[in-house]
Formats: C-alpha cells, structure tokens, sequence
C-alpha cells in the first residue's frame, strides 16, 4: 500500500455514513416486542407495524425508523 493510498479515507466510509451498522429483521422485531414473527408479517400486511423494505426476498427494517413508531405508539397512548 503507497502512502497515499493510506491517508485517503476509505470509500466505504462515505458510502456507510448515517446507515445503521444493521438492519433489523422480523425476527429481531418480533423478539423486541415480544410477539411472534407472524404477527410482525401481519402487520406489514395490513401496514400497521413498523415501516420495513424489501431486499430480494428478505424483509428489513431500519432501527430508526422502528423506534420513530414505536415513539408514535407510546405518544397515542399518552394521549389517550
């Protein structure tokens, strides 16, 4: 590795930045709040559980995006 190659940042590093270190799966979500994986493939369904995408086949969740609904659920219960 040349010198200068070694004190240019890593392209990686500009690609990666503000994404998570990891994207949640069903069966994280499902253990997170104690519900089967069924129930976390219902309310993708039915378009009531956390915003999930799709990559290929594979369903993925963005832990941001989980805890801005789960923040949504517990404000409609405060207020309720």
């Amino acid at each position: 590795m040349s010198p200068t190659t070694a004190t240019q940042a890593d392209p990686r590093t500009n690609l990666r930045a503000g994404l998570p270190d990891r994207y949640l799966t069903p069966d994280d979500i499902a253990e997170m709040f104690e519900v089967s994986k069924e129930t976390v493939y219902a309310w993708r369904k039915k378009r009531i559980g956390p915003p999930g995408f799709r990559v290929g086949k594979h369903v993925r969740y963005d832990p941001a995006a989980v805890k801005r609904w789960q923040d949504a659920l517990i404000a409609a219960e405060e207020t309720a």
